[in-house]
């Protein structure tokens, strides 16, 4: 057998290199650098808008309207109440003078609960004057009933079938 020779390459290392000493950097102040001044772009143009044109106004001059010195006094209410009941089906009147009111043909009062029924007029001044009915034909017994106007009157009239 024949022998081999093994040739080695040798590598030479190579010593690092110095580094090369480099001065220090010393902070300065540099002088403000002026801006070149740049032309300035113009705007784009917009297409002009139409405005939707307002009709014209009239010029008159607007007067203040004077209020007068009087007021008015609030009228107040005539207040009927009357705690009786009148049957299902059955409504109960109410004739008289003053707030409105007539002899001759009865005003309707509104049912509030099953046994209450009112009757309100902001008319008249003075003394009322009523009798309660049902079905504006039957009369209440007893006296004419009166309530000053303004006034309230509750009372629990009687009738005989």
């Amino acid at each position: 057998m024949a022998k081999k020779t093994s040739t080695k390459k040798v590598v030479a290392k190579k010593a690092p290199a110095k580094k090369a000493s480099t001065p220090k950097k010393v902070a300065t102040k540099k002088a403000p650098v002026k801006k070149a001044a740049t032309p300035k772009k113009a705007a784009a143009k917009k297409a002009p808008v139409k405005k939707a044109v307002a009709p014209k106004k009239s010029t008159t001059k607007k007067v203040p309207v004077k209020k007068t010195a009087t007021p008015k006094k609030a009228a107040s209410q005539t207040s009927i109440i009357a705690r009786v009941d009148v049957g299902f089906g059955n409504t109960l009147y109410v004739r008289g003078e003053g707030a409105g009111l007539s002899w001759e043909k009865g005003a309707a009062l509104k049912n509030i609960t099953p046994y209450e029924w009112a009757f309100a007029s902001s008319k008249g001044t003075g003394t009322v004057t009523f009798k309660l009915l049902i079905n504006d034909i039957l009369w209440a017994e007893g006296e004419d009933l009166t309530v000053a106007a303004g006034g309230k009157s509750v009372s629990s009239p009687t009738f005989v079938w």
